[in-house]
C-alpha cells in the first residue's frame, strides 16, 4: 500500500480564506469523480464557509468528555473505516482533547498518509515551529498551537492563500471572519497593516524557499547542472540555559534563508564532566532541534571557544550561532567569555551571529561546580600560595609591620594555607602548612632564628596550626573529589540515556553512532573490527576520522565485543573509569551492525522475490502472449497447405499477411523479452556516439502508421550523445504506446526542444491519461495499465524504453497532457560540439 499524498492550504493570517480553498478543492475533486469526504472542518459560523459544506460527505466527529465539558475531534478510527480516496482536515496545528488517539491532529493526519489516504489539510504561517518566537514579537501573542517545520515541508503541494493586508481589514469589517462584537478588538490588535503586512512577508518567503527546493529537485531529476551557493551549515551553541531554544529557532531561520540549509546544535561539556546546564533543558532543546530537521551533539573539551570552533571547521560549518553571555558585567574581570573568544578567533571562514536573550546578563541559573581535577594554572597558583605567600608575608611581617603576636602570625599564614587548598588541592595545601610551621618556629616563636621553641604553649599553638591546615586540606580535596563523582555519573547517564533513547527510535547509522562516539571521548578515529575466527585477520566494519587501525593492538584503546569484534580507538589513552561508558557505545555499536546486516538481507530477499516475480510473469507471457501469435501463424499454415479448400488469390494474401502479422507480433515480444533480460542482468554496454535526433526518430516510427504520428522536430537542434541502436529502441516502445491508446484520427505528436543543457523529446497523445498514483508504475515490468485490449504484449515497452534510456544517460518520466492524455517525456544529453548550424539554403531559395 502506497502512501498518500499531502497537500497543504497554508494561510498567510487568520481569515485569507484557505479553508474556503480547500473545499473548494474537495468540489473540484468530486466533479473529477473522486471519492472525497470532509474528516473534519472548522467554519466557525463564518456562512460562506458553511455553504461550501453542501455537497460534501462529512465524516461524523467523535464526542470526548474532559473536565466536565464535552468536545468533539476528528474520529480517525472513522476515517479510517470510511477509507476514502480524499479526506479534507482543516487546522493542521490543532491539539487534541486528552484522551484522542494522538496528541496532535498532525499525527492525525500521519496515520491517514500511512493508510494510503490523500489528505488536503489547512495552517496558518504563524502555526509553524520555528517562527513561533517572530510571531510573538510582531503581534504580541504567543501561539499555543503549533507544527513542525519538517511536517510541512514533507507535503507533496504547498500552495499560499494570500490577500493584501487592506483586502483582509475590509474583509474582517464586513464581519465576514469574526462576530461584529470582536471585530473592532481584533482590528486594532492581531489585524492591524504593520502585523499583516509582516506575517504576509513571512509566508512568502517561506514558500519561496519551499520553491526552491522544488526547483533543485527538478534539476535533480532532469539531471541540469549549474552554479548554486555552498550549502549552509549552521552551528548552535549551548549552554543547557533558557536562551537555547531561541538560538535554535533563529539558526533554522538562517538554514531556511539557503535551500538544502542544515543545523547542528552542541553542547560542551567539561573533560571531567562536570557542568552547570539543566539536563532537563538539554532534553528538550534536543527535542526541538530535531522537530527542526537539525541534530544535536556532544562534544567533550576543557577549551570551550577552542572545542566549539575545532568542531564547527571539523563539519565544515559556515556560520556559528551563540547567545549574549549570562554572566554578570563585574565577572568580565576573569575574561571576554565564549561569545567574544569565538568571533575573535573564527577567522574568515566562519561566520559568528550573537544574539540576544532575556536571560542576557542575569547571570547563570546554577553555581558552577568546582571540579576535583584542576588545571595546570590552579595547580600553579596553589603552589605559589602555599609556598611563595608565607615568604612573602614572612617579610612583611619582619620589615614592615609591627609586632602583631603569635595568635595573629598563625592566622596569616593559615590565610594562605588555606588559599592553597581552594586553589590546588591537599599536596600544596599540606606542603603550605609544613612551611608555614617552619617560618612560624624560626622566625616567630623564641628564641628567635633557631630550630627549637622555648614555651611549651607555643609549642601546642604551632601543632594546632599544623593539624587545622592539614584538616583543611583534606576536607576541601575530599569535597572536590565526590563532587567530581556526582558529576561524572550525571554526564554518564546522559550519554547511556542518549543510547537508549537511539534504540527505542530505531536508528540505523553506524557511521552516526561511531562519529558521536568520537566526538564524545574527544578521539582521533574510531574503528569497528571483525574477524571470522580467532585465526582469521581483523577487517574494518565501519570507521570514522582519519587513520583508522586494522588491529586492536595498535590502537590507543581496545574494547571487545565478544570474541570476533571489538572497537579501535586512537588519539589518547582513556581513564579505567571511561570504559564503563565506553562498553556501552560498543554494544551498541555491534547492535547497529547486526540491524543493517539484516536489512540488507530484507533489501536482498525483496530482490529475489522481485526476480521470481518477474520470472513467473515470463512464464505467462510464455504461455498466453506468445502462444497467441503462434496459434494464428500455425492456424494460417495449416489452411494454405490443406487440400480440401480451393482457396482464392484474396484468402490466400490474407491468410499470409496473417503470417506476417503474427510473425511480426511474434518478433516484437521476443525482442522486449530479450531487452528485459539484458536490463535485468546489466549486460547492456551502450555504444555513445553523437547522434542527429533526425537520424533516430524516423527510423523509430517504421512500426506505426504513417498517419498516426506528427512530427515537429526542427531541424537546427544540437547533436546528442547517446546510442543509437538504444534511442531508437526506446522511441519506437515509446510511441507504439501512445498510438495504442490515442483515440482514432488524433495523431501523435513528437516534438523536441533543447533546455539547459539538455535536449527534451515529447511524445504527446490524447488518450485517457494516467492518474499521478500510475504513473510510477507503468514502468514497470508486465504492467499493462487500463483496458489494453488481451495480446497487445506483456507490458514490456515502457520498462525496456526506461531502461535504455536511463543507459544513455538520459531520463524518461509521464506528465499530463493538458485537456487530457499522457505525455512522455524523454531528455538527453547534448553532445560536446554545440548547436548545428542552420543549413545554407541555395542562392535560387534566397532571392
Amino acid at each position: 500500500m502506497g502512501r498518500g499524498t499531502f497537500r497543504i492550504y497554508l494561510g498567510a493570517a487568520p481569515g485569507v480564506g484557505k479553508t474556503y480553498a480547500m473545499l473548494s478543492e474537495g468540489h473540484r475533486r468530486i466533479e473529477r469523480g473522486a471519492d472525497v469526504v470532509v474528516a473534519f472542518v472548522e467554519h466557525h459560523h463564518r456562512p460562506r464557509t458553511e455553504v461550501m459544506l453542501h455537497g460534501l460527505e462529512q465524516v461524523p466527529r467523535r464526542e470526548l468528555e474532559y473536565r466536565g465539558s464535552t468536545f468533539t475531534e476528528m474520529d480517525v478510527d472513522a476515517v479510517l473505516a470510511r477509507r476514502p480516496a480524499v479526506a479534507l482536515v482543516d487546522e493542521l496545528a490543532h491539539t487534541n482533547v486528552p484522551g484522542s488517539r494522538n496528541a496532535k491532529r498532525w499525527q492525525d493526519v500521519e496515520e491517514l498518509l500511512r493508510a494510503g489516504i490523500d489528505v488536503v489539510t489547512t495552517v496558518n504561517i504563524q502555526h509553524l515551529e520555528s517562527l513561533g518566537d517572530v510571531v510573538e514579537t510582531i503581534t504580541g501573542v504567543r501561539q499555543r498551537e503549533t507544527v513542525p517545520d519538517e511536517v510541512v515541508r514533507r507535503a507533496d503541494q504547498i500552495e499560499l492563500v494570500d490577500m493584501s493586508p487592506q483586502a483582509l481589514r475590509r474583509r474582517m469589517a464586513h464581519g465576514n471572519i469574526y462576530k461584529p462584537d470582536k471585530v473592532d478588538a481584533a482590528l486594532s490588535n492581531y489585524f492591524r497593516p504593520g502585523n499583516l503586512t509582516a506575517l504576509r512577508e513571512l509566508a512568502l518567503l517561506w514558500v519561496a524557499d519551499r520553491v526552491d527546493e522544488y526547483l533543485q529537485e527538478y534539476r535533480g531529476e532532469h539531471n541540469i547542472r549549474s552554479t548554486w551557493q555552498a550549502r549552509e551549515r549552521i552551528i548552535v551553541g549551548l549552554t543547557g540555559g533558557p536562551e537555547g531554544r531561541q538560538l535554535i529557532r533563529r539558526a533554522a531561520r538562517l538554514a531556511e534563508k539557503g535551500s538544502g540549509g542544515e543545523v547542528l546544535a552542541v553542547y560542551i561539556a567539561a573533560s571531567d564532566g562536570l557542568t552547570s546546564a539543566s539536563p532537563k533543558e538539554l532534553a528538550v532543546q534536543r527535542t526541538l532541534v530535531e522537530d527542526l530537521g537539525g541534530t544535536f551533539h556532544h562534544v567533550i573539551g576543557d577549551d570551550i571557544p577552542q572545542a566549539l570552533l575545532e568542531f564547527a571547521r571539523g563539519v565544515n560549518a559556515t556560520q556559528i550561532v551563540l547567545g549574549v553571555s549570562r554572566r554578570r558585567s563585574w565577572q568580565y574581570v576573569f575574561g571576554p567569555g565564549v561569545s567574544a573568544t569565538v568571533a575573535r578567533e573564527s577567522g574568515p571562514d566562519l561566520d559568528v551571529h550573537i544574539v540576544t536573550h532575556d536571560a542576557a546578563a542575569k547571570g547563570r541559573g546554577l553555581p558552577v561546580a568546582r571540579g576535583a581535577r584542576l588545571g595546570r594554572s590552579r595547580i600553579i597558583w596553589g603552589w605559589l600560595a602555599g609556598i611563595a605567600g608565607p615568604v612573602l608575608l614572612t617579610v612583611l611581617l619582619r620589615l614592615g609591620l609591627p609586632d602583631l603576636g603569635l595568635a595573629n602570625d598563625m592566622l596569616l599564614f593559615l590565610t594562605f594555607t588555606v588559599a592553597a587548598a581552594l586553589l590546588g588541592g591537599r599536596l600544596p595545601a599540606l606542603a603550605s602548612a609544613a612551611f608555614g610551621s617552619l617560618l612560624l618556629n624560626y622566625y616567630f616563636t623564641p628564641p628567635l632564628h633557631l630550630w627549637t621553641i622555648a614555651d611549651p604553649k607555643n609549642i601546642v599553638a604551632i601543632a594546632v596550626f599544623f593539624a587545622v591546615a592539614v584538616s583543611v586540606a583534606s576536607v576541601v580535596d575530599l569535597a572536590a573529589r565526590r563532587t567530581h563523582q556526582a558529576a561524572r555519573l550525571r554526564a554518564e547517564s546522559e550519554i547511556l540515556s542518549f543510547l537508549a533513547g537511539s534504540v527505542l527510535r530505531g536508528e540505523n547509522s553506524l557511521d552516526a553512532l561511531l562519529e558521536r562516539l568520537r566526538e564524545t571521548f574527544a578521539m582521533d578515529s574510531v574503528a569497528l573490527l571483525e574477524r571470522e575466527s580467532e585465526v582469521e585477520p581483523w577487517t574494518i566494519a565501519a570507521g570514522t576520522g582519519p587513520s583508522q587501525v586494522s588491529r586492536p593492538e595498535d590502537a590507543d584503546v581496545d574494547m571487545p565485543i565478544g570474541e570476533n569484534m571489538a572497537l579501535a580507538l586512537t588519539g589518547r589513552v582513556l581513564p579505567a573509569e571511561d570504559r564503563r561508558v565506553l562498553g556501552a557505545f560498543a554494544a551498541q555499536a555491534a547492535v547497529v551492525l547486526d540491524r543493517q546486516r539484516l536489512v540488507d538481507q530484507a533489501a536482498e530477499a525483496e530482490r529475489l522475490s522481485e526476480g521470481n516475480r518477474i520470472r513467473t510473469a515470463l512464464l505467462a507471457a510464455v504461455s498466453h502472449d506468445l502462444r497467441t501469435p503462434l496459434a494464428g501463424i500455425k492456424a494460417s499454415v495449416t489452411s494454405l497447405r490443406s487440400d480440401d479448400v480451393e482457396w482464392s488469390e484474396d484468402d490466400r494474401a490474407d491468410l499470409l499477411e496473417g503470417i506476417e502479422e503474427g510473425a511480426d507480433r511474434l518478433s516484437a515480444l521476443i525482442d522486449n523479452l530479450l531487452d528485459m533480460s539484458r536490463l535485468q542482468t546489466g549486460t547492456v554496454t551502450p555504444l555513445i556516439r553523437e547522434t542527429d535526433l533526425d537520424e533516430v526518430v524516423p527510423k523509430a516510427l517504421a512500426g506505426v502508421p504513417e498517419d498516426s504520428v506528427q512530427l515537429d522536430i526542427p531541424e537546427t537542434l544540437p547533436m546528442v550523445a547517446v546510442d543509437r541502436g538504444l534511442l531508437e529502441r526506446a522511441v519506437a516502445n515509446i510511441v507504439e504506446n501512445a498510438v495504442k491508446y490515442s483515440p482514432d484520427r488524433r495523431p501523435v505528436l513528437v516534438s523536441a526542444s533543447v533546455l539547459g543543457d539538455r535536449l527534451e523529446l515529447r511524445v504527446i497523445d490524447q488518450g485517457p491519461g494516467v492518474p499521478d498514483g500510475e504513473k510510477a508504475r507503468i514502468f514497470e515490468p508486465f504492467q499493462r495499465y487500463g483496458d489494453a485490449p488481451a495480446g497487445t504484449g506483456v507490458g514490456l515497452g515502457l520498462a525496456v524504453a526506461r531502461g535504455f534510456t536511463e543507459a544513455v544517460g538520459g531520463t524518461l518520466t509521464a506528465e499530463d497532457t493538458p485537456g487530457g492524455g499522457l505525455t512522455m517525456v524523454l531528455t538527453l544529453p547534448i553532445a560536446k560540439t554545440g548547436p548545428r548550424p542552420a543549413p545554407e539554403l541555395p542562392k535560387a531559395a534566397l532571392t
